[in-house]
């Protein structure tokens, strides 16, 4: 599974992730920075990345507006606060145990990570 993470994540998580043998690409490190929130998924989609963000609400209204039209994307994974920005590799493992829980959700998911 190929991850993109939004621009309200720090970098950092990419880079740890990347470190735990995880295929993620922050929008830091492909200069995507300041797309608006479809522009984003779209993105993912066509790259065929899951989505993470901490940006729940924008995301899952996209979501289903994009189920409403047929469209689909690869996912959306939602950060929760009670994994704290500054604490990038708590965000990167907790990513890991998602992964590692063997998840086969399919297309068009909204998950939440846990802490």
């Amino acid at each position: 599974m190929r991850f993109l993470l939004d621009e309200d994540l720090s970098p950092n998580v990419a880079e740890i992730a990347r470190g735990l043998g995880l295929d993620v690409v922050s929008v830091h490190e492909i200069d995507r920075r300041g797309y608006p929130d479809p522009d984003q998924l779209h993105f993912a989609a066509s790259e065929g990345r899951v989505l993470i963000t901490r940006n729940r609400d924008d995301f899952i209204r996209l979501t289903i507006s994009w189920f409403q039209i047929g469209r689909l994307h690869a996912g959306v994974l939602i950060v929760p606060h009670s994994l704290p920005s500054h604490r990038p590799d708590r965000i990167a493992h907790s990513l890991k145990r998602w992964l590692d829980q063997d998840v086969d959700p399919g297309l068009h998911f909204i998950d939440f990570l846990s802490p």
